[in-house]
């Protein structure tokens, strides 16, 4: 089915005299680099051939022919690179197109002075780390794990422990002890980096006791790693069983920076699902998918090299974390901030990015809204000629934050809306320097990722809405979960619904064009009298109104057919000065005329704040339990909450109605 779509406004044109890497890349494998349709149609028929040509093209460091490169294309349980062996740690310190003296590391922060680290003096704390790690009995195969801040500890962290074969993940220190403990306990680290605490803004937030608590719900912890950051010199907890070092007593000794090399699928870290409803899913990623998916990522779809500042705002909880240090394995210098972005106001990123001289600037969807909704001009607060790209993920971004971004930061940046998952750790669709960008659309479909959107028969429609599906293998897909030995749970959470096809649990629709839309996730979906629409254009309307600082809708469909209820949830900008009867008629004004008369909502309800992840995703599925009569507790684990009490908000809605 094919349907007929008008083309939106082009707000961005590729450069023609420009010489991206994606265009040499498309030479080598000659297809027509101004054609990224085709590449994008080899890159999903040719898996292997383009695979290969990603290995070659960036000259992977390893072992072994890369040949063949998919082996098993069986979803799940495909085999990627049977012969090589290689190491993500020593991919990224190559550092290609640096010099030993060149600035690879820049760390802001709210809690302490900027720190910089060249190649060299990256490199040697990774060297000594190494070394602090094996002394304290670290093998391949262990655990080690950060309990800390976006900060170059945390990256040294990562890279010894990868160096070494031991498997990494992390947890932002804003995580509650239930939180952390739930995702710990499945993986059992031997090691933990802590830091004793962290200042968000002007305030300082005091971790010491969370620490304790974590560390000793932890029996498996052998050695804590403590890093005084709020408060330097601040002492570390004293532990029954477990020996505590402090960071310059890990690094305290030089060491020798060796990597050890191996297989695809080896274990490189853990990332770990919102764990909004149960347990968070324990997801492994392997050394050899993350290395040639973030070099495909970085280094063709945002054409980065040794001459770019990459920032991406994340904490370590979030997959963009993840992302943003590997700009290292195409030679990026990599920003590192921490703190509170609206601190002291929406501008202070922006500002930042201008003096540090940023050439990419990844952020939040909800953050450009936000900043748009408040009238920040970024190119009136610097100079913004250095930025040449803006990244948006997180939710969809609407044809007007697409529009704010080119009318306030400047009509020359490359807008790339991604999106994708901690699931891949990588996008899914995206953009590419050689695709426009229309207002409010995602530019393209990924190289290697071989997106549909499939109806409710399975079939693949173009034009019209349907589940967002991976029809063949990518090497970031997860080498498993932690501990399901028999890949159960892996199946069951994408592979149940269709056999040998990745359900990822969001609405697509893809265009003519190739450009692509999300509109929110397929369990959350509005429909009323037969009009299906995704969550996201609902947000779209509602909070454009001034009023409305956030929002969150649910429908609760009629178990006997009817056309069910439709509950609006909103915080407001100014709690004390709206009148909400007259925000009641605003909103079914604006969504009568700009969706539908079918998706005016039935009740709204005022809260103080709505339940968000850490990482800032609604709870759409955990919210439309209470509102059923589902306990609280029950429907939603406060720990993984950015505000915890959001639920109660959520709860005291249930019993009023």
């Amino acid at each position: 089915m094919t349907g007929t779509d008008r083309s939106p406004e082009v707000l961005w044109r590729p450069d023609p005299d420009a010489a991206p890497r994606i265009a040499d890349f498309a030479r080598t494998v000659g297809i027509d680099p101004h054609d990224y349709d085709a590449l994008w149609r080899w890159s999903v028929a040719e898996p292997d051939a383009f695979w290969r040509a990603v290995w070659r093209f960036f000259d992977v460091p390893g072992d072994g022919e890369p040949s063949p490169a998919l082996a098993d294309a069986s979803m799940p349980g495909a085999v990627w690179f049977p012969e090589v062996r290689l190491n993500y740690a020593e991919a990224m310190l190559r550092l290609p197109g640096r010099a030993d003296d060149d600035v690879v590391v820049v760390a802001r922060s709210q809690s302490r002075a900027d720190v910089r680290l060249t190649a060299a003096q990256l490199r040697d704390q990774v060297a000594r780390a190494r070394a602090g790690l094996q002394r304290a009995g670290v093998v391949r195969g262990d655990r080690v794990a950060a309990y800390a801040p976006n900060v170059p500890e945390t990256l040294v962290l990562l890279l010894a422990a990868a160096s070494l074969g031991a498997v990494f993940s992390s947890c932002a220190p804003e995580f509650g002890v239930q939180s952390v403990v739930d995702r710990w306990k499945q993986t059992e680290p031997t090691v933990v980096l802590a830091v004793d605490g962290y200042r968000y803004g002007a305030k300082p937030v005091d971790r010491r006791g969370e620490v304790a608590d974590i560390v000793d719900a932890l029996p498996s912890v052998e050695t804590l790693v403590w890093l005084p950051y709020l408060e330097p010199g601040a002492p570390a907890p004293a532990i029954d069983g477990t020996a505590t070092t402090t960071w310059d007593e890990l690094l305290g000794e030089p060491g020798e920076l060796a990597f050890e090399r191996l297989p695809f699928d080896a274990p490189l870290y853990v990332l770990y699902s919102s764990g909004t409803t149960g347990l968070p899913k324990p997801i492994v990623h392997g050394h050899g998918g993350i290395t040639l998916e973030h070099l495909k990522s970085l280094g063709l779809h945002h054409d980065f090299g040794a001459d770019d500042v990459f920032f991406w705002f994340s904490t370590t909880g979030w997959m963009m974390w993840n992302l943003l240090v590997s700009g290292l394995l195409t030679g990026s210098t990599i920003v590192l901030w921490d703190g509170n972005p609206a601190h002291p106001d929406l501008g202070q990123l922006w500002r930042d990015a201008d003096e540090l001289g940023v050439t990419y600037f990844g952020t939040s969807a909800p953050f450009l809204l936000q900043c748009r909704k408040e009238g920040i001009v970024p190119r009136e607060i610097g100079d913004m000629s250095t930025l040449r790209g803006v990244g948006s993920t997180g939710a969809p971004l609407p044809a007007e934050g697409f529009r704010w971004v080119y009318d306030a930061v400047g009509e020359h940046v490359h807008l790339q809306s991604v999106s994708g998952g901690t699931d891949v750790c990588a996008a899914f669709v995206g953009a590419s320097p050689t695709v426009p960008v229309y207002a409010g659309e995602i530019s393209c479909r990924c190289l290697g990722a071989a997106v549909e959107s499939f109806d409710e028969d399975g079939e693949p429609v173009v034009g019209s809405l349907g589940e967002l599906v991976i029809t063949g293998p990518m090497p970031s897909m997860p080498v498993g979960f932690w501990g399901d030995d028999h890949g159960s749970r892996y199946r069951a959470a994408y592979f149940e619904d269709i056999e040998g096809v990745w359900r990822h649990g969001d609405w697509i629709t893809i265009t003519e064009r190739g450009t692509c839309t999300i509109t929110g996730r397929s369990d959350a979906t509005l429909n009323r009298g037969g009009v299906r629409l995704g969550t996201a254009e609902f947000y779209t309307v509602v909070e454009s109104l001034p009023e409305v600082n956030d929002s969150l809708v649910v429908h609760l469909e009629d178990d006997e057919g009817g056309a069910g209820t439709l509950v609006l949830l909103v915080s407001l900008a100014d709690p004390d000065g709206t009148d909400v009867e007259a925000l009641r008629t605003s909103v079914a004004r604006e969504l009568r005329t700009r969706l539908s008369p079918r998706h005016v909502p039935d009740e709204l309800h005022v809260v103080r704040a709505l339940p968000r992840t850490l990482s800032g995703k609604k709870l759409e599925v955990p919210v439309k339990k209470i509102l059923r009569g589902v306990p609280a507790d029950e429907a939603a684990t406060r720990g993984a909450l950015a505000d915890p009490s959001a639920l109660d908000e959520v709860a005291a809605v249930a019993a009023s109605r």
